[in-house]
């Protein structure tokens, strides 16, 4: 139970954000009945600045910055993120205090006239936001034209409609979450599409050191889901993950054992690094460093170096 009168969350405007913020909100309530559990709503850089890909614009820190601001200024308490959203390395003063279950973390085929990327005539236009998603799109469908997609799930969904788009690629999170699992024509297997590091799963940040909140959002924590996020994000630390590099890396616990899978490419697809590992899931964040590892035995450092960001 929580001493705490008033709990205030930040979070982002985007009707997939706050579908998220209240989410959250609900299940504080339940856990601190005698709280008043609170949203507060904020725009950041991310959701304004639209025309171009976040890797020009300063990268995913630009969704969270703002939220950032609004706790260290005694405003809101928490803020509730998609963990695909969270830059690898967090700010100092801030932690990443829980991680809940994991929604669905594959990558959707949305089209109104095709069924899945084979179905695609060469020239199809395919959108996606994601440099992992056009480097694996690049690799294995080089016929069709890859193009840039920004904007919150309903702008990308509305672009599509008018025909700007023959395709697009999503999360299925997101599209499950807001009710719209019907706009999926097919959800591509890992093999097919590896997911981002935490696509799927929600993280809670509070202010590093507030030992009252962080008994608040305690309970909120799936150690399962925990365990595979923390070995994805640390295999992504590692090789320059929060610097726009084109990366997946997808985690879950398979017999009592995690298995990690994570690749790192080019963005035209042409050069592509891959390979998994597996071990007691207590190891996670060494399991995500021995996988980087691996893949800088055997080279990867020459893909990383013509990426040329943040090395």
């Amino acid at each position: 139970m929580s001493a705490l009168n008033k709990i205030v969350i930040a979070s982002r405007e985007s009707r997939l954000a706050m579908w998220q913020a209240v989410h959250v909100q609900g299940r504080l309530a339940e856990l601190n009945p005698g709280a008043e559990v609170v949203i507060l709503g904020m725009t950041t850089k991310g959701d304004q600045i639209l025309d171009r890909p976040l890797a020009e614009i300063g990268g995913k820190g630009l969704f969270i910055k703002e939220l950032e601001v609004a706790m260290q200024e005694g405003r809101a308490h928490l803020a509730v993120h998609s963990m695909k959203d969270v830059p690898m390395t967090m700010p100092e003063g801030f932690a990443l205090e829980a991680i809940s279950a994991r929604e669905n973390p594959r990558d959707a085929f949305v089209s109104n006239n095709y069924n899945g990327l084979d179905e695609l005539p060469a020239g199809a236009v395919v959108g996606t936001s994601s440099l992992r998603r056009e480097a694996i799109l690049r690799a294995k469908y080089p016929q069709l034209v890859i193009k840039s997609l920004r904007g919150n799930l309903d702008t990308r969904l509305k672009k599509l409609d008018a025909g700007e788009y023959d395709a697009i690629i999503l999360a299925a999170a997101g599209l499950i979450r807001l009710g719209l699992k019907d706009r999926i024509k097919t959800i591509l297997t890992p093999e097919q599409s590896l997911p981002a590091p935490g696509q799927g799963a929600l993280g809670i940040e509070i202010v590093a050191g507030d030992a009252a909140m962080a008994a608040v959002v305690a309970p909120l924590n799936d150690p399962e889901t925990a365990h595979c996020v923390r070995a994805e994000r640390a295999f992504s630390r590692a090789l320059g993950g929060s610097c726009q590099v084109p990366l997946g890396g997808y985690a879950i616990i398979d017999n009592g054992q995690l298995w990690l899978r994570g690749f790192v490419a080019t963005p035209d697809g042409q050069e592509m690094l891959a390979g998994e590992v597996r071990g007691n899931p207590a190891d996670d964040e060494a399991l995500g460093l021995q996988l980087a590892a691996d893949l800088r035995a055997r080279g990867v450092e020459a893909i990383l170096q013509k990426l040329g960001l943040c090395r």
